[in-house]
């Protein structure tokens, strides 16, 4: 009996200590399950197999072109103004297919519908279709951990490539040139969808409200360029909503003086710039400024909407005996919302 009865406790023991261990590796990869301090919110990226989450990004850009500047500051008269306008709409599904709340989990992306609208042309003639309407009903996956922090973007990335080439005239005896696109605003909305929550420095000691951490967001022009802002975010406020509690946060920008090397490249080799801003060159930015706001549902882990508008503003140089030095003032608004 007494045998017995040691073999019982002894078998006791091992399935509790088998269950300690388990319970150990279900704890989530880069997060303690320590308690938060007080006032601390712990903002995560939550994503339930089998639920699908629909968003509309709208990326709208005024650009204003001054071809006497000197004129506008000097006050000596009023120089020849130039005003376009280019926007993008897209709605994109995420869906979970493999969710693993303690690594990472893998989100199909499909590009339900694109639409791209620009100014006429001074000419007269119509503006070629736009090649990020080429992105409907294209498809890529992205491998998330709870943070919303993107580990794997090599399908986007392989994508931006493709719809690149779209952006390139066929049949063209005159090299490679590429038509104007919004292909960087493409990239600014789904390159760092997540970004607010993922830059946070430590997400396991959660968010308190009014504290702040920087990262760094691109900046989508009508001409070719790499550039980058950088942003401060701030936990403005707690919101308790009939939709659950929202983390209100805002966001500042301002010029970056560095680009990261992995974001992404739409276009590869030598090639020419069809339109206005292929005639400019040595491009130099005069300043950049702006703020934004998001909500982010705590208990639902996802972002409800966010807003991001700056302005920029650039001198531009004409090649050649022109000597003229025009100035560029883009006004640039970034959308996303949640859709029913």
């Amino acid at each position: 009996m007494r045998i017995t009865l040691t073999i019982f406790i002894a078998l006791v023991l091992a399935v509790l200590a088998g269950c300690e261990i388990a319970d150990k590796q279900k704890e989530p990869i880069g997060i303690k399950p320590k308690p938060l301090k007080e006032g601390a919110e712990l903002l995560t990226v939550d994503f339930r197999e089998g639920r699908s989450l629909r968003y509309e990004f709208v990326s709208k850009r005024d650009v204003i072109l001054d071809w006497e500047p000197t004129k506008s500051r000097t006050g000596t008269g009023k120089g020849t103004i130039d005003k376009s306008a280019e926007s993008m709409e897209i709605v994109v599904t995420y869906t979970p297919i493999e969710v693993n709340p303690y690594g990472l989990t893998t989100i199909k992306a499909t590009c339900e519908s694109v639409k791209a609208t620009r100014s006429k042309r001074a000419s007269g003639r119509a503006t070629p279709r736009d090649a990020v309407e080429h992105l409907k009903g294209k498809t890529f996956t992205l491998k998330v951990n709870a943070q919303g922090k993107i580990e794997d973007y090599s399908q986007l990335d392989e994508l931006i490539r493709q719809i690149g080439e779209k952006a390139f005239r066929k049949g063209s005896r005159m090299g490679r040139i590429k038509e104007p696109d919004m292909i960087a605003d493409f990239v600014a909305s789904q390159w760092f969808l997540w970004d607010s929550i993922s830059s946070i420095e430590k997400p396991a000691e959660g968010v308190s409200v009014g504290q702040s951490w920087s990262s760094k967001l691109s900046v989508p022009t009508p001409m070719v360029m790499r550039k980058a802002r950088d942003v401060t975010y701030k936990f403005d406020r707690l919101w308790d909503n009939v939709k659950g509690r929202l983390a209100v946060i805002s966001s500042t920008y301002s010029l970056s003086d560095s680009v990261p090397s992995g974001w992404p490249v739409p276009y590869t080799g030598r090639f020419r710039m069809s339109g206005t801003f292929g005639f400019f060159r040595g491009y130099k930015i005069l300043s950049l400024a702006g703020r934004g706001d998001e909500l982010f549902n705590i208990d639902k882990g996802q972002i409800e909407r966010y807003s991001q508008q700056y302005e920029m503003r650039l001198d531009a140089a004409l090649p050649g005996p022109l000597g003229a030095n025009p100035r560029i003032t883009i006004k640039q608004k970034l959308t996303m919302q949640l859709l029913k």
